[in-house]
């Protein structure tokens, strides 16, 4: 249950909050009744599992239970009207104090590791990691990978949701495209984790209120069938989105090619370290690692 609304994330376009929980914890909690509302929940329940079972860190989740009753308790029109909008389970992501955010321009991750956020980001359709926006935060020297909620975008028409499962990721404005990524390597080692249980465990791990009334569905197991057999049906057509993925990054972008893509400054990346980051404006006032 969330006890206190701390700040509004107002970089977010679903305005996210931080907010403390009875648990003692602190969160930033995503809301229901926000911009995709319940469907972008689902997608960050089932990446960060199946990002788990990649190996790759995201932040705990938790699911937090809003009061509406807490609405007229803050001055801002726009968070009473969001709060009132949520009762009931809403998202809490472990807030990590002090973390970073990643910056594309300043530096490079290891090529195995950007290869393997790479062909994860195609296997979601996550359009949303871009060199303008990487969503990528440094915390205790390692990367974390955060917002979800854009991606799984077949679940917003599910009449065409078949024709998702062949298509090409475009790389372009991707956050690591520059970094050499090893996406080759990363199919070969990433595949083989993607079993039917883990997908079946990531796709149990939605509560059963956010897929309550999806039309043309009986129930919450119907819905989560769909979306197992839709991801599935995603790595099954890696011969039509993989090949083209791997062409892709390994091009990556070429010293003063002008192509905008390595971020601010147009510089090019090299391997080493990861970017130099800079602290997000939500955490300003926080003290610094």
């Amino acid at each position: 249950m969330a006890t206190r609304y701390v700040t509004p994330l107002r970089e977010g376009g679903s305005l996210p909050a931080v907010m403390e929980a009875e648990d003692l914890g602190t969160y930033v909690v995503k809301f229901r009744g926000a911009g995709q509302g319940r469907k972008a929940l689902v997608a960050e329940v089932i990446c960060a599992a199946l990002a788990r079972t990649c190996g790759l860190p995201v932040p705990d989740l938790v699911t937090i239970e809003v009061d509406p009753a807490m609405a007229p308790g803050e001055p801002d029109q726009e968070i009473q009207d969001l709060l009132r909008a949520s009762g009931g389970l809403n998202l809490g992501v472990d807030f990590l104090p002090g973390a970073l955010d990643f910056e594309t321009g300043a530096g490079t991750v290891e090529a195995g590791l950007a290869g393997r956020i790479m062909w994860f980001d195609a296997f979601v359709g996550n359009a949303d990691r871009s060199w303008r926006n990487p969503n990528m935060l440094l915390w205790h020297s390692s990367l974390y990978l955060i917002d979800h909620g854009a991606t799984l975008t077949f679940q917003h028409r599910w009449a065409t949701a078949a024709s998702a499962a062949d298509r090409p990721y475009d790389v372009a404005d991707h956050a690591l495209v520059g970094c050499r990524p090893l996406v080759a390597d990363a199919d070969a080692h990433l595949t083989p984790l993607l079993t039917e249980a883990a997908l079946r465990a990531a796709v149990q791990e939605i509560p059963d209120e956010w897929l309550a009334g999806e039309p043309g569905f009986a129930d919450a197991t119907a819905l989560r069938d769909a979306y197992r057999a839709q991801l599935r049906a995603r790595l099954d057509a890696r011969p039509a989105w993989v090949p083209p993925l791997v062409a892709a990054a390994a091009e990556g972008l070429r010293p003063g090619s002008g192509s905008g893509r390595s971020g601010p400054g147009g510089g090019h990346f090299d391997s080493g370290r990861p970017g130099r980051p800079a602290r997000p404006a939500w955490l300003a006032g926080e003290d610094s690692p």
